[in-house]
């Protein structure tokens, strides 16, 4: 009979996460899904409790015992960002940010400028 832990890495699998990225997904240590899978060793109601939290459209019976399917709707894609796609989305909002605070400052010294015509 296969244990709840092996029907995790089978999520894990159908969802496309490595063991690292469930673990930090449901709050448990790093290492917590692997250690588990090695020492084939029992989930406890706590953690199956943070998966289906997390997971919702995972089927809590499927998970326990094996029987059914594994989603009880469509299983919705994680998006897991890459460090590429992270660092692009700050530059891209930092420039954005600048260009934003360089046409105020421009406003600014033309005001300014104008201010002074108008004196002379």
């Amino acid at each position: 009979m296969s244990k709840t832990i092996n029907r995790i890495v089978k999520l894990l699998d159908t969802l496309n996460l490595s063991a690292r990225q469930f673990d930090l997904s449901i709050g448990t240590g790093n290492g917590y899904t692997l250690r588990m899978q090695k020492n084939n060793a029992s989930v406890g109601s706590d953690v199956i409790e943070r998966i289906i939290k997390q997971y919702p459209q995972v089927n809590l019976v499927w998970l326990i015992t094996g029987k059914g399917d594994m989603f009880t709707s469509q299983p919705e894609k994680k998006s897991i960002r890459s460090k590429a796609e992270i660092e692009a989305y700050i530059n891209e909002r930092i420039n954005q940010k600048l260009s934003e605070e360089k046409k105020a400052l421009l406003d600014e010294i033309l005001k300014e400028i104008d201010d002074l015509d108008n004196k002379s």
